[in-house]
């Protein structure tokens, strides 16, 4: 059974199956996440929706540097989530099935080419108060060994 994360299911509320990729990268005791400005601004760990017929871990490379502008290399699966929400950016409600990644972040290909997001890098600690959904804290205290 997948942990669920977030809202309650809504009765009779349609959600379509959105599976998507996320990455924690820990450099030192430091974690690279995106701060994405819409449709509200918030933290996250960089990742996002799997494409039709797109393998995983390329999805996983390829929202990282769309998110950071960061390359990645060793990515170790270390868990998944399921969240149910209304994602406005598709006008869709979703039941996200969110797999998480421990990955090395290499080194700065860029900017982040997605419209709305930066890169930051902060403590761990300030991470997991300022990261905008619970399943995403709960992975970093995961892997970052903090009890949650």
């Amino acid at each position: 059974m997948i942990r669920r994360f977030g809202e309650a299911v809504k009765p009779g509320q349609r959600y379509r199956p959105r599976p998507g990729v996320y990455a924690v990268l820990m450099l030192g005791g430091d974690i690279l996440v995106t701060h994405q400005d819409q449709p509200r601004p918030e933290f996250q760990l960089p990742g996002g929706g799997i494409d039709r017929g797109e393998h995983p871990i390329a999805a996983l490379h390829r929202e990282v540097i769309e998110e950071t502008g960061w390359r990645i290399a060793a990515p170790r699966r270390i868990g998944a989530f399921r969240r149910f929400t209304y994602m406005p950016e598709y006008d869709r409600w979703a039941e996200k099935l969110c797999t998480v990644y421990l990955a090395r972040p290499v080194r700065p290909h860029g900017p982040p080419t997605e419209a709305g997001h930066t890169a930051v890098w902060m403590p761990v600690g300030q991470a997991l108060d300022l990261l905008a959904n619970d399943g995403d804290r709960a992975m970093l205290a995961l892997v970052a060994g903090y009890p949650r």
